[in-house]
């Protein structure tokens, strides 16, 4: 039994929204996950999506992928991204699949550990950053205090956070995100919404204040679940 990620699977089997102009590997990309999530992962397995799942509108929309990551093996865990304009009630989410669990404020154990996240934010930068930005800065950052003190409520020790932008500007400066990580003791941050080879070192990575982050978007990890733990 073991934990895997893969993030930013952008599915859109009911809406026209083609992903190749991040580059040809994104063609059939859909195809690729599927095989790949077959050939690694077991129905004993967790894996971890941290958002942007879906190009559809609504739930209605989304539901054909949905249901094309539910009839994977293995049991998910979502936070949402930006483009999940589909996720309304999370409530609802929860009620809809049998092995499929949606974060929002609260976490989902696994394997030992407290899955928490949220879907954060830019995070202040040199380039763009507005008195808007800033408030939903500050707002993300209680979200995931949230879902953070909601396991420690529960006693868990161990916690991995999912989020779906990365938790540094790009400069890998420190931020409230990192800050909180520390606070809370976080084992693991993953995170996704960096596309293209040009983004990819915009993401902290590796080990930093105690903290593994890891950047698991889905065309930076080659389409194939990663080994968490």
């Amino acid at each position: 039994m073991s934990i895997y990620a893969i993030g930013d699977l952008h599915l859109s089997g009911a809406v026209d929204k083609p992903m190749d102009k991040f580059g040809k590997n994104w063609e059939n990309h859909a195809r690729k996950i599927k095989m790949n999530w077959l050939e690694i992962i077991s129905d004993e397995d967790t894996v971890l999506i941290p958002g942007d799942i879906s190009w559809g509108m609504t739930l209605e929309e989304a539901d054909i992928d949905l249901q094309f990551i539910n009839e994977l093996p293995g049991r998910k865990i979502f936070i949402r991204g930006n483009h999940d304009y589909w996720w309304k009630s999370v409530t609802k989410l929860n009620t809809i699949y049998e092995n499929m669990y949606f974060i929002q404020n609260d976490f989902v154990p696994a394997e030992g550990f407290a899955v928490c996240g949220g879907r954060g934010w830019i995070c202040p930068n040199d380039i763009k950053f507005t008195a808007h930005d800033q408030k939903i800065y500050e707002r993300e950052e209680k979200r995931l205090r949230l879902s953070l003190q909601a396991a420690k409520r529960a006693k868990h020790e161990r916690i991995i956070v999912i989020m779906h932008y990365p938790p540094t500007n790009e400069n890998l400066e420190p931020s409230i995100f990192t800050h909180l990580f520390e606070e809370f003791k976080v084992e693991k941050v993953l995170y996704g919404h960096l596309h293209g080879k040009d983004s990819f070192n915009l993401g902290l990575q590796g080990i930093h204040n105690g903290i593994e982050y890891k950047l698991v978007s889905s065309d930076y990890i080659d389409f194939k679940p990663v080994l968490i733990c």
